[in-house]
């Protein structure tokens, strides 16, 4: 009997621990995390105090995961109607809300801890406000209000480098807010790659996406002149003497590869490229964050020569 009790145990944790990773959504708390160590790495000429890079890097985690559960516990309704996220842990059934808010309340008070032991106020703040603009004035208020949604909201996903920016730094300044607006500018047409693909789910859920409101055609051809947009964007590093061309190459080829997906999905007018669009710009943004970081540490270890 306590050989079957502990399976039991063990079979109940195992299926838990689960559905509370998936209320972190790992996916996406891995690139924020990611960018957010860049950001770290690119706002000093040396190495980052350990510290703050291990401790620091987990409080934004954990609390980029704190928001996208708080997320989950907004959006339990329109999750329970749309194909792609009806098996997630509240409408499933397999977590109640009570459970959801505590896990979240528990991550997000520990991350801004982390925060303000290990690097400054400023960050600990900056990354709590992330934390409502996505999790509050987004997905309760935006989302549900406009079209413009992922425009206007997009400031919270953007803000991760920065984050580490000021984590090292104390202070926001001009990379910082380059790094900042990257991300910003690649976030329309990421999300809309998907949002084409999953226009059906959002008209069931009565969400706004721009797909549902003005339709495929204008969606494809907002993708295109943004990823356009970001083109330039990225160029900027260079230009400002913020890195060199090992950097530039990167950012050239990635965006070009990056707009024959947005000229292929807008010429042919063919909304099976949608997910293929959408999974590049996520190796995307890892593949250009890289190139920042390599050309950071790569030219000064040339320098050093």
């Amino acid at each position: 009997m306590m050989s079957a009790a502990l399976q039991t145990l063990r079979a109940g944790w195992h299926r838990h621990g689960r559905d509370y990773l998936e209320l972190t959504k790992p996916r996406v708390v891995a690139l924020i995390t990611f960018t957010a160590m860049v950001g770290m790495l690119l706002a000093t000429p040396g190495m980052v105090p350990w510290e703050i890079l291990l401790f620091g890097s987990l409080g934004i985690a954990l609390m980029a995961g704190s928001a996208a559960a708080i997320n989950h516990l907004v959006d339990r309704k329109v999750d329970a109607v749309m194909v792609r996220t009806q098996h997630r842990p509240l409408p499933s059934g397999h977590l109640e809300s009570w459970q959801v808010l505590g896990f979240a309340v528990i991550i997000g008070v520990c991350g801004f801890g982390l925060l303000l032991a290990f690097t400054n106020a400023l960050t600990a703040v900056l990354t709590f406000a992330s934390l409502i603009g996505y999790a509050v004035i987004y997905t309760l208020f935006l989302k549900r209000a406009t079209p413009q949604n992922i425009v206007i909201g997009g400031a919270a996903g953007a803000a991760p480098p920065l984050l580490g920016w000021t984590a090292v730094t104390g202070h926001v300044d001009s990379g910082a807010l380059l790094l900042f607006l990257i991300i910003y500018v690649w976030t329309p047409p990421h999300f809309w790659a998907l949002a084409i693909h999953r226009r059906h789910d959002y008209a069931n859920a009565d969400i706004p996406m721009l797909p549902v409101t003005h339709g495929v055609g204008f969606t494809r051809l907002h993708i295109l002149l943004y990823t356009i947009l970001l083109f330039l964007v990225t160029l900027l590093p260079f230009l400002t003497g913020m890195s060199s061309w090992l950097y530039l190459m990167g950012a050239v080829l990635l965006g070009l590869r990056f707009l024959s997906f947005a000229v292929r999905l807008y010429a042919t007018g063919d909304n099976r490229l949608a997910m293929p669009t959408f999974g590049f710009s996520i190796v995307y943004l890892f593949g250009l964050f890289a190139a920042l970081m390599l050309d950071h540490y790569a030219i000064r270890w040339l320098e050093n020569l």
